[in-house]
């Protein structure tokens, strides 16, 4: 069977059989175009570490649909990392982005092309990752290499099937290589129960490989420990709500903690020096030389020119309800922390441009704003899946649900908020506590692709004019919007369900 050329497609699941032959030495270079076939190319233990880097150089980094999958948009300002913070209500976007401001204002529908690329991505990913778990075994090399490898897809998968169960519900479950004659090729959806036991299974496995203990690059013990403490955690609330995984949830978010290191400067975690280390756990992988992103032009205000960029998007705002819901003093919202509503012109430094809104500096790319440099325009910051404080936070928040708030659990969030300027958290009762680990959820993992998620999980929004939280479904945000039912999923992408008649619509979509 060739499977670098040519496509198979489950409708318009868009499960591609593709396999990504990159350099084992960097998985950011680009793939190598020979016609292998999966009966040659599968047989030395080289060719298995290129497969595997190439599932994270085509869907998490800028290959295929690396980029465009979470973080690359359009000159609308639409990327998916981006629809997934609108979901949440606390980001305004440019008004020339109809698909944005459908989202924002609820009026968005299966047809929004967000939707259809998240869903195709993850799936293309998860073709690929079938075809490694189902070859690699039979290659001859040590069994010590197999198993890390295996164990680093085993992630991988259960890092893609973790975004579609959540954003969509039922998903179609596949787990074996699929081509044209197979009875997966138009699949009906798998109740979301058993996708959510097939991720953990899937980490569990990993969690036996022998991985790594950190590696920021490739998955790792502590991004395996920390995906699946965020799953225990989703699993304990809404829509399964088994609280008996808030435990799960705590133990192994507590394996985590002892692996990394909080930064002592926020500018860590969006400069070139510091990626893949300190508090950072799971990244995309940019490179100047070899792949560039658009994160800082969709961040930066709209139409003003801080930074040497072709364009400045505006596509993602925080509210000025939402930046000062942040405690007095809290050190995020000084002046280039978190925020900067300021900043040189890129073409005249001279002149200091004052924003009139608070934007994302968390996002900035220093390195890539300068003129006349080699970096000048090419963002190659990385993008962060997971980091220390989630896992920090989820530990207190699940052991908290165990057994209200404990030493360890104030110490793992204190660490935040000491960083932060805070005073430390103490005397709460659990309700107060899980009000406080919310919170600092939404200001300490701010505009991270998280906020969306943790709605769906508690059924509560943060309601920041009133420093409270309340039902999603009728407690108005900031812009005056009261969630609908149906948006704590996404819609089946109408182009797939046009395809495959055996996919169903979720309710109200």
């Amino acid at each position: 069977m060739k499977f670098n050329l040519k496509k198979y497609r489950t409708g318009l699941l868009a499960l591609i059989v593709i396999a990504s032959i990159t350099s084992c030495k960097k998985y950011l270079d680009e793939p190598n175009k020979s016609n292998f076939t999966q009966e040659n190319y599968f047989t030395t233990a080289s060719q298995a570490r290129s497969f595997v880097n190439g599932i994270y150089g085509n869907y998490l980094n800028n290959q295929n649909y690396g980029d465009y999958l979470f973080m690359n948009g359009d000159a609308y300002g639409e990327a998916p990392f981006i629809t997934l913070e609108l979901f949440a209500g606390h980001a305004t976007s440019l008004g020339q982005s109809v698909n944005n401001n459908n989202v924002i204002f609820q009026r968005t529908d299966p047809t929004n092309p967000g939707f259809e690329t998240m869903w195709k991505g993850c799936y293309t990913a998860i073709a690929e990752c079938n075809i490694a778990l189902t070859r690699i075994p039979a290659i001859n090399m040590p069994d010590a290499t197999k198993k890390s490898l295996l164990g680093e897809v085993y992630f991988l998968r259960a890092f893609f099937y973790y975004h579609l169960v959540r954003l969509y519900g039922d998903v179609p479950l596949i787990t074996t290589p699929v081509d044209l004659s197979s009875p997966l090729l138009y699949p009906t959806r798998t109740p979301k129960d058993q996708v959510y036991t097939q991720v953990v299974n899937d980490l569990l496995a990993a969690e036996q490989s022998g991985l790594p203990a950190t590696n920021g690059m490739l998955a790792s013990m502590g991004a395996v420990h920390t995906l699946l403490s965020s799953v225990y955690l989703t699993m304990a609330g809404y829509p399964l709500q088994k609280t008996e995984n808030y435990q799960k949830a705590a133990d192994e978010a507590k394996q985590v903690l002892p692996l990394y290191t909080l930064f002592t400067d926020y500018a860590y975690l969006h400069d070139n020096a510091h990626k893949n280390q300190g508090e950072l756990i799971f990244q995309a992988q940019y490179d100047v030389k070899i792949a560039t992103n658009s994160i800082t032009q969709l961040t930066v205000p709209f139409n003003l020119p801080v930074g040497a960029y072709g364009d400045h998007l505006g596509a993602m705002i925080p509210t000025d309800a939402f930046f000062n819901s942040y405690e007095a003093g809290d050190k995020r919202t000084e002046e280039k922390q978190f925020y900067f509503s300021k900043y040189p012109a890129s073409d005249n430094p001279a002149n200091i441009i004052n924003f009139g809104e608070h934007c994302l500096y968390k996002y900035f790319h220093v390195e890539s704003s300068v003129s006349g440099t080699s970096n000048s325009g090419k963002c190659d910051e990385n993008w962060t899946f997971l980091r220390l404080p989630e896992a920090m936070l989820t530990y207190a928040e699940a052991s908290n649900e165990v057994s209200g708030p404990t030493a360890d659990a104030y110490a793992a969030v204190n660490q935040i908020r000491t960083r932060a300027n805070l005073k430390p958290l103490s005397g709460l009762t659990k309700d107060q506590f899980r009000i406080a680990i919310w919170k600092e959820r939404y200001h300490e993992l701010a505009f991270e692709d998280k906020s969306y998620f943790d709605i769906q999980r508690t059924h509560q929004i943060y309601d920041v004019k009133n420093n409270t939280f309340g039902p999603a479904t009728s407690t108005a945000n900031e812009q005056g919007v009261t969630m609908k039912e149906q948006y704590y999923l996404w819609p089946v992408p109408q182009r797939e369900i046009a395809t495959n008649s055996k996919l169903t619509q979720n309710a109200g979509w």
